[in-house]
């Protein structure tokens, strides 16, 4: 018998576990992005715990293959608006990121030289190695809105200013959801005259 690899899951998820997971990713990626309103080509950032979701402590049951349904579901809502995906690695890689390598140029992004491992980088983070067409891991991203599975902290990868997000889809298999869009930052004071992002109308503050 195959010795249990330590903080890795020896439990494998249904094909129905997985499904559900798939589409509660789906669901939560895609009423985010309908709230935050992302224009094409923005950051979406994402840390996901595979611990979480499958209900233990974060760090210390990972699974690859609720990994890869997470990621499948979130990439397939991302794609459908054309919005770039950063997966944050755990903070085993200091919470670096994995992303295509045509986003890292794009945003100027300093690459580094690492692969994730379930391990160290995590599941989710693995998955999307796997996935992308071309991957590569950078330090630092400013992303316009995240979405956090399983209390991963994924402020540090958010423009200013972070905007709290809320979704019907309010967990991924046992993992709770937390979601932020991120806006311009108001500057000027109270005789300030702003401009709605986008729109180019003035909107009095």
């Amino acid at each position: 018998m195959a010795e249990k690899v330590t903080g890795m899951s020896d439990r494998t998820a249904s094909e129905h576990e997985l499904e559900t997971v798939r589409e509660e990713a789906y669901t939560a990626a895609r009423q985010l992005l309908c709230e935050a309103k992302l224009a094409e080509g923005d950051i979406l950032v994402v840390g996901c715990s595979t611990s979480e979701v499958e209900g233990e402590r974060i760090g210390k049951y990972s699974s690859p293959e609720l990994g890869q349904a997470v990621w499948d579901g979130i990439s397939r809502a991302a794609e459908e608006d054309g919005i770039c995906l950063a997966a944050q690695c755990c903070e085993h890689l200091n919470r670096a990121l994995i992303v295509e390598r045509k986003t890292a140029r794009v945003y100027g992004l300093e690459e580094v030289c690492v692969v994730p491992q379930p391990k160290a980088g995590g599941s989710f983070a693995t998955a999307a190695w796997n996935s992308f067409r071309e991957p590569t891991a950078v330090e630092h991203i400013r992303a316009h809105a995240g979405m956090d599975i399983g209390d991963t902290l994924i402020g540090m990868h958010l423009k200013d200013v972070a905007v709290p997000v809320r979704i019907a889809q309010k967990v991924i298999g046992e993992a709770r959801v937390v979601c932020a869009r991120t806006r311009p930052k108001l500057i000027g004071g109270e005789r300030a005259v702003y401009v709605s992002p986008g729109s180019g109308k003035r909107n009095g503050v």
